[in-house]
């Protein structure tokens, strides 16, 4: 029991680190009451700076990519109990995030700059609507399973993993990844686009990019067929303006060996 708890309490530890860092995102990417932002006032030269970011954002990727593996994951779980595995995957990225936030250097230059009142805070609101709806995504698709909260609590309680069913939530019946949706917008949406500020939105959107391949095939594995279908009904990043639908399942009418759509006439 003492060990449940322990993988409890870490998974608890980890959700706790990822929320404060993610808050900190909000602040950081924006520009909001935090210490350090994005668009600091400038510490070095051009060059030493470019190298030094890209190499955070190339580690945060790279953690990503490697750790979301299922080979990976085997290979971690020799080690850790499976049920720890989400938790130390969101606890590494948490860490690699804050590592960004603490040695991230802002290279100057301006490539736009918005000066007008009103417009400007459009774009705020819409950087904040950006933020708001990768939260809501993740809350749509089970939050706690997400962010390992509910593998943990499932170990605690003595019961097995199950994978979540295929659904289709709200945002989810117009656009295949609305978390990444998400994401784009709170990475583009500045009124003052600094170099710095280009350098992470073109990189975090090349890496979304790839990572959604790498997801979908993880999901076609998964969920099979009905995840292939809703590939080929939803788009992946621009919104349908008609919401999808999940296809009614022909069945057997055994007397007749008939296959009919449900409500069909006899």
């Amino acid at each position: 029991m003492a060990k449940r708890l322990a993988v409890f309490a870490y998974g608890l530890v980890c959700y706790l680190v990822f929320f404060l860092a993610f808050v900190y995102a909000v602040g950081f990417i924006g520009n909001l009451y935090v210490p350090k932002s994005i668009d600091s006032a400038t510490r070095m030269s051009f060059l030493p700076a470019l190298v030094i970011d890209a190499v955070l954002l190339l580690m945060f990727a790279l953690q990503h990519s490697v750790m979301a593996r299922p080979a990976f994951k085997e290979v971690l779980t020799r080690f850790i109990p499976a049920a720890a595995e989400r938790s130390t995957y969101v606890l590494c990225s948490s860490l690699l995030l804050i590592a960004l936030f603490g040695f991230w250097q802002p290279i100057g230059g301006v490539v736009w700059n918005v000066t007008n009142p009103a417009v400007r805070n459009a774009i705020n609101v819409v950087f904040g609507f950006g933020f708001a709806l990768v939260f809501v995504a993740t809350l749509l698709i089970n939050h706690f399973d997400l962010f390992g909260l509910r593998q943990v609590a499932l170990y605690l309680a003595r019961k097995p993993y199950t994978y979540l069913e295929f659904r289709t939530p709200l945002f989810y019946r117009y656009v295949r990844h609305p978390l990444y949706v998400g994401w784009l917008i709170a990475f583009w949406a500045t009124p003052t686009m600094t170099g710095a500020h280009l350098l992470f939105a073109l990189l975090t959107s090349a890496y979304i990019l790839a990572a959604i391949r790498w997801e979908e095939h993880d999901l076609v594995i998964v969920h099979g067929s009905k995840y292939q279908d809703y590939q080929k009904r939803v788009p992946k990043l621009i919104p349908s303006l008609a919401p999808y639908r999940v296809p009614e399942a022909p069945y057997r009418v055994p007397d007749e060996g008939i296959v009919r759509a449900p409500g069909s006439a006899a």
